[in-house]
């Protein structure tokens, strides 16, 4: 620690005490699904200094020296983001990156380097990475990448867990259900529903209604949105279990 009262970070700006003791009550105060800012760098002061400054945020730091380590472990459930050195022994960061886009693309990433050229910057940001910073940064200007990198986490995971809802109220209608479903919000009434599959329309207003209840839907339109999540979801990443009509 200097004089000033601040911890020097190698590579990095100064974290200033009074800052640290100022988030304390904040990280008190955050709830159990604490955030994870993930580090990997092969120096140890450098993970030391970040996890320090992580930690004085209220998020919780997990570091690893190498590549290899960080994929040896568990994944996050919570909001989460790694901050990642380009060069490391074995894996580098950007092979690393390349890894994640197959394993764990949806985590965001922060390159930090004291090293960086043009070719390697246009790469990682090509790539999906959200920042890249060549050391010496300042704390807010890492923070804020941080940040910034947490929230698109934590709205990456909220859409994936509206789409697995959606996926358990889809899963929970029957056969007919799902073909009336997807008549009705191809745009047809009940009674051409009814030509359609051969049955009666007081049956399509039975069926209609109970799927409209297990889909938890409000009005047609909400269905319809329902109906275009799904299908979305479906050409991206097909469903094997639960196959959407055609």
């Amino acid at each position: 620690m200097s004089s000033n009262g601040a911890v020097n970070i190698p590579g990095a700006s100064r974290v200033n005490v009074a800052h640290i003791l100022g988030q304390e009550l904040k990280s008190r105060l955050e709830p159990a699904a604490t955030p994870i800012v993930f580090v990997v760098d092969d120096d140890v002061s450098v993970r030391e200094s970040l996890e320090l400054l992580i930690r004085c945020e209220g998020w919780q730091p997990e570091t690893f020296a190498s590549a290899q380590e960080f994929l040896d472990s568990p994944r996050a459930i919570v909001p989460s983001c790694l901050v990642l050195d380009i060069s490391l022994p074995g894996l580098n960061g950007l092979d690393l990156q390349q890894r994640l886009t197959s394993e764990w693309a949806d985590l965001p990433i922060i390159f930090i380097t004291g090293h960086a050229d043009v070719p390697m910057t246009v790469r990682a940001m090509k790539a999906g990475a959200v920042e890249f910073l060549t050391k010496p940064f300042k704390d807010d200007v890492l923070l804020s990448a941080v940040r910034g990198a947490i929230e698109r986490s934590r709205l990456t995971r909220g859409r994936e867990e509206e789409l697995r809802g959606l996926r358990d109220l889809y899963a929970s209608l029957t056969l007919r259900e799902r073909q009336v479903m997807a008549l009705v919000v191809s745009g047809l009434l009940n009674k051409q529903v009814g030509g359609e599959l051969g049955i009666s329309e007081i049956t399509v207003k039975a069926h209609r209604g109970n799927l409209m209840q297990k889909m938890k839907a409000d009005s047609l339109a909400h269905l319809v949105k329902m109906d275009m999540k799904l299908r979305s979801a479906r050409a991206a990443r097909p469903l094997a279990t639960q196959p959407l009509p055609q």
